[in-house]
């Protein structure tokens, strides 16, 4: 008997070819045509990935792209049955951003950036070959200037990162887009569930901008990583049971669940890692990880589901991120036969026909 459920639209992530990438001692980048290849390849009892999301930096997709480059971005992404769904913006100065919270500079930086990815986003959209998704973003800034010894500090930086992402709302919106603002340990004011929910409310334009969890990411968020103080749901030291586990992740997903309009399948083993640039941040595991934290289908139902039980369909698209696997695994035929079981597994549980 086959699939009943066609939505959400299974996705799998190109970045994980470049963030982390490229750089001394690191592995070195997987280009976007191969990163399509591994995704249009993979196929558990016929069913296959239905899209991928895309990161708006070369060598994979210039920010600066053409519009006939990405007319051949469309056609390459065609030629191998998939469509595009969600896109990251580069926000981040080495990328040719700035900070959220930084100067008038760094600031106009990050808009511009934003500015680029709607544009594209809305292109994609003219192309017919991005059906749905949103234009990610963060707030392109570390914790490591806040340690408390500047009083106000942290007020300037948060008011700057209310006002820039209401700007950034404002431009999404001449461009029919969406943005979402990624959870993760180390983004300032998203680096834990109780600030990105405050600064979400702050900015307060939740039909423009709402929050993209990750499985890997929010999984710290438990532990109060970076965020002790009020964050941690798991304290060192305290048996985790499975129910105690389930009752910290309901909290955190209870507070986060109506701001979510991206979703990332993933697995995590409740620690952080780093590679090459990228500052260490939830590790990503392969679904089956003996050291795993997550049931993968079962919490992904805290996401996807309200507090009745009901479908949210918030998402009508879920995405896969192995961000900094190596490339080893990358290019293992049965990586990705294990990562798209474990999507089907959630859609079978929380999706719906059409």
């Amino acid at each position: 008997m086959g699939e009943v459920n066609n939505y959400p639209r299974l996705h799998n992530a190109a970045w994980p070819g470049v963030v982390g990438k490229g750089s001394p001692g690191a592995d070195p980048v997987i280009g976007l045509d191969e990163m399509l290849d591994l995704t249009a390849a993979a196929t558990v009892n016929g069913i296959k990935f239905d899209g991928v999301d895309l990161f708006l930096a070369a060598p994979h997709v210039d920010i600066d792209s053409s519009d006939d480059d990405l007319k051949r971005l469309a056609e390459k992404v065609t030629a191998r049955g998939l469509v595009i769904g969600s896109v990251v913006a580069p926000v981040w100065a080495p990328a040719g951003g700035g900070s959220a919270i930084g100067g008038i500079r760094e600031r106009a930086r990050f808009l511009s950036q934003v500015e680029k990815a709607c544009r594209i986003g809305r292109k994609l959209r003219e192309l017919h070959v991005r059906p749905y998704g949103i234009v990610r973003v963060d707030t392109a800034e570390g914790m490591g200037w806040f340690d408390g010894s500047v009083e106000g500090e942290w007020h300037r930086r948060w008011e700057r990162a209310v006002e820039t992402l209401h700007e950034a709302c404002d431009i999404a919106v001449q461009y029919g887009e969406r943005l979402a603002a990624e959870g993760e340990i180390c983004w300032a004011f998203l680096h834990n569930w109780r600030d990105a929910v405050r600064l979400l409310e702050a900015v307060g334009e939740p039909k423009v901008l709402g929050f993209q969890a990750d499985m890997a990411h929010t999984l710290l968020f438990l532990y109060g990583y970076n965020a002790p103080l009020d964050c941690e749901l798991l304290k060192p030291g305290v048996e985790v049971t499975p129910a105690f586990f389930g009752e910290a992740y309901r909290t955190m997903t209870k507070a986060l669940r109506p701001w979510t309009i991206d979703f990332h399948v993933a697995q995590n083993d409740g620690t952080v890692k780093g590679s090459g640039t990228h500052d260490k941040t939830g590790r990503h595991c392969l679904p089956n990880d003996p050291n795993g934290k997550l049931n993968i289908p079962h919490h992904a139902g805290f996401w996807l589901r309200d507090q009745q039980g009901g479908l949210t369909k918030a998402c009508r698209h879920i995405c896969w991120d192995g961000c900094m696997f190596p490339d080893d695994v990358m290019r293992d035929p049965d990586t990705w036969t294990s990562v798209l079981s474990a999507m089907i597994a959630v859609r079978r549980e929380h999706g719906w026909p059409e």
